[in-house]
């Protein structure tokens, strides 16, 4: 393999992906909102750890707000993908 597929970035609907241990950043910071998701609890299937219970947020990206203010809206779901989908969902309808 060559040096550049590990500089493809991951996306999910057109919007990149951003993993940092158990958080997920999700969005343009370049647009007002992004979704931030947080893996709570796993389990195992196999020999991966799969997520089990995922908080979702959909945040503003302005700096200059602090972090308490910065939270839209919030949810947990169950498995990364129904949390994903939501997110995706909150996104589109805030976009712009």
């Amino acid at each position: 393999m060559s040096d550049n597929t590990n500089k493809i970035p991951l996306t999910y609907k057109g919007r990149p992906l951003i993993r940092k241990d158990n958080t997920i950043y999700y969005g343009y910071m370049s647009d007002k909102y992004i979704a931030v998701l947080q893996v709570l609890s796993t389990k195992k299937v196999g020999d991966l750890d799969v997520a089990e219970k995922v908080s979702v947020q959909l945040q503003l990206t302005d700096p200059d707000i602090n972090a308490k203010d910065k939270i839209i809206k919030s949810s947990t779901k169950d498995g990364l993908y129904n949390a994903m989908d939501i997110a995706s969902i909150w996104l589109d309808r805030n976009a712009k």
